[in-house]
């Protein structure tokens, strides 16, 4: 009895979490579907007449159909990226020895710990020597780059996890290094992989600090820049920038939703040692 009474504690402890971490999503779909009067008055639970219109001026006046393929675009290619640079990285740093290991390690610890707006300007500087100002594959070079440390050190973490037996196995019957990797090891580091892309699909498709330094084209920028087109202090359009924001979150919810368990699976499994 007395186990049964705990049990149902630590459940209702997490619907309590559950319902909070759903709150703001629900409150922002409710609001987006608000008149002004409505969402500012406060005392509504539920919209009198849902406001769908909300969404098409969201839509064209937010421009988001140039902004949202843009922030998809940016953030398929990083991800893309970082996943091929940390899982050789990772495996590296989990099954080579070589000389300076512990401090390519702990390089990778201490570039996390450097905040990205303090690196603006010696990156803005490398893309005007490269000429990729004003350009997709230098902000996408610069997000990848930014990526990796933590990125190579969850899969470091995860491929340590991995028997070597495997990789013995495998060079038995005369697999080289890289089939070896490719055929047998990544496969098996999927959970880790699919942790990587939500964690750093999430951190690029909420970048916008940086596109604001490197991009002059505005048709170049990411979806933020069709949110920003609701924020006034004159004349607030708070409705529809609710419904712009659920716009833009709704690939990222999309994703996230098929991929939790992996997400847990695999940073449970790469925490790094």
């Amino acid at each position: 009895m007395k186990g049964l009474a705990s049990r149902g504690g630590l459940y209702g402890l997490l619907v309590l979490a559950a319902v909070g971490a759903l709150f703001p999503m629900v409150w922002l779909l409710i609001g987006s579907l608000q008149t002004s009067s409505e969402l500012y008055r406060g005392k509504d639970l539920l919209p009198a007449k849902p406001q769908w219109s909300n969404y098409v001026t969201a839509w064209t006046d937010g421009d988001l159909g140039t902004y949202l393929p843009n922030s998809m675009i940016y953030t398929v290619s990083a991800v893309v990226g970082i996943l091929v640079v940390s899982s050789l990285a990772g495996y590296a740093l989990a099954r080579i020895e070589f000389r300076g290991k512990a401090a390519v390690t702990f390089a990778l610890l201490a570039v996390m710990i450097i905040p990205a707006p303090a690196s603006f300007i010696a990156q803005y500087k490398l893309m005007v020597m490269l000429g990729l100002t004003n350009s997709r594959l230098g902000y996408v070079l610069i997000l990848i780059s930014a990526g990796i440390p933590i990125s190579a050190l969850i899969m470091r973490g995860f491929f340590a996890n991995l028997p070597k037996d495997l990789e013995e196995a495998a060079a038995i019957d005369g697999s080289s290094a890289l089939n070896t990797f490719a055929r047998v090891i990544l496969p098996l580091a999927r959970p880790g992989l699919i942790a990587v892309a939500v964690i750093q699909g999430l951190a690029v498709w909420n970048e916008y600090l940086l596109a604001l330094v490197l991009f002059d084209d505005d048709t170049l920028m990411p979806v933020q820049r069709g949110l920003m087109n609701f924020v006034s202090a004159e004349t607030p359009v708070q409705n529809i920038l609710l419904a712009a924001t659920a716009i833009s979150v709704l690939p990222v919810v999309v994703f996230y939703v098929f991929a939790q368990r992996q997400v847990v699976q695999g940073i449970s499994s790469g925490a790094v040692k």
